[in-house]
């Protein structure tokens, strides 16, 4: 993990990301202290919180048509 300051970050942004594409963490620090952390994306989370999004989506083939019976209300007036 490599630790670099804002001013550095911002002068050789390319080699800090090549970094990151090696797998390398880049910690950033302001004035001595951390204040954010570079990585590469945890990609196979992020495709499971999809797959689990996706098949949560339901599908109305007919959007205009009331969702439940109306027997299916509980309304008391």
């Amino acid at each position: 993990m490599s630790d670099v300051s804002i001013t550095e970050l911002r002068r050789n942004l390319p080699k800090y990301l090549a970094k990151v594409r090696d797998g390398q963490k880049v910690r950033i620090t302001s004035h001595g202290k951390i204040v954010a952390e570079i990585s590469q994306p945890r990609v196979a989370e992020d495709q499971n919180q999809r797959a689990v999004l996706k098949s949560s989506v339901l599908r109305y083939d007919r959007p205009f048509d009331p969702a439940f019976e109306a027997s299916d209300w509980n309304v008391h007036l």
